[in-house]
């Protein structure tokens, strides 16, 4: 019996997310609600709900509740480019926060990209349509970003704000699990899956001038490869190596 319940809940939920009963983002009942009105125990309604995030019809946000599932964003390796650059793309509005700004010691990794130990730090997040779905660490050298102010960066991206000529960069992106701080930030559970990726920008003449992290949601992101289909070229993404 408790096996058609959960069913019975899940399919409920789901036609109502799908006819737009429950827009997308917007929070479901809580599982103290459903239980209620389903005359269910938690335990039931969790079982729906998880069936839900399965089907990535729903998701859950660390201290608010179960949501329906917004569209995952879609970046572009091909190109360089923004994370503004990509939501204005899909019809997305894109909004930074920034959570520290400051002139530090460089950690070991990003002296050893940009060559020097003093540098830039600046910690942000980044929402579109007012969901939370990266958490960014941007370094570049003190001398290049001693002009610019918080909310330089608040409202444009490196960029945009650097006067040297961008050539290209490298991306590197790997699975993990999100930690008590990003959590928090990202309001998803702690331990839930993230992509991490590490991107180097360089200048014309092949000067690292930026490197920066990202932490995304692996629910609300995607990164799409073009790949090209001359009898030559690999069926394998370019890049692919295994982490030992």
């Amino acid at each position: 019996m408790r096996e058609l319940r959960y069913r019975t809940i899940a399919d409920e939920l789901r036609g109502q997310i799908e006819a737009g009963q429950i827009a997308p983002g917007e929070l479901l009942p809580s599982e103290s609600d459903l239980s209620r009105t389903y005359a269910v125990s938690r335990v039931t309604v969790r079982k729906a709900l998880e069936v839900l995030r399965a089907e990535r019809v729903a998701g859950a946000r660390q201290g608010f509740g179960w949501f329906a599932a917004v569209e995952p964003l879609r970046q572009t390796l091909g190109r360089l480019g923004t994370i503004e650059d990509d939501l204005a793309a899909s019809g997305r509005r894109p909004e930074r926060k920034v959570l520290d700004f400051g002139f530090v010691r460089a950690p070991a990794r990003v002296a050893e990209i940009l060559g020097t130990t003093e540098v830039l730090q600046v910690r942000r997040l980044n929402l579109a349509d007012g969901l939370p779905f990266a958490r960014v660490t941007v370094w570049v050298p003190a001398q290049l970003g001693s002009s610019l102010s918080r909310d330089d960066v608040e409202r444009a991206s490196f960029y945009d704000l650097l006067a040297v000529p961008l050539g290209g960069a490298s991306q590197t992106i790997g699975a993990g699990a999100a930690s008590k701080e990003d959590a928090a930030l990202l309001e998803i559970p702690v331990g839930s899956p993230v992509l991490r990726c590490e991107r180097v920008t360089r200048t014309t003449d092949g000067q690292a001038v930026i490197t920066a992290e990202h932490v995304f949601p692996a629910d609300r992101t995607e990164f799409v490869v073009e790949l090209s289909s001359a009898p030559e070229a690999s069926m394998a993404p370019s890049g692919l190596r295994l982490v030992d």
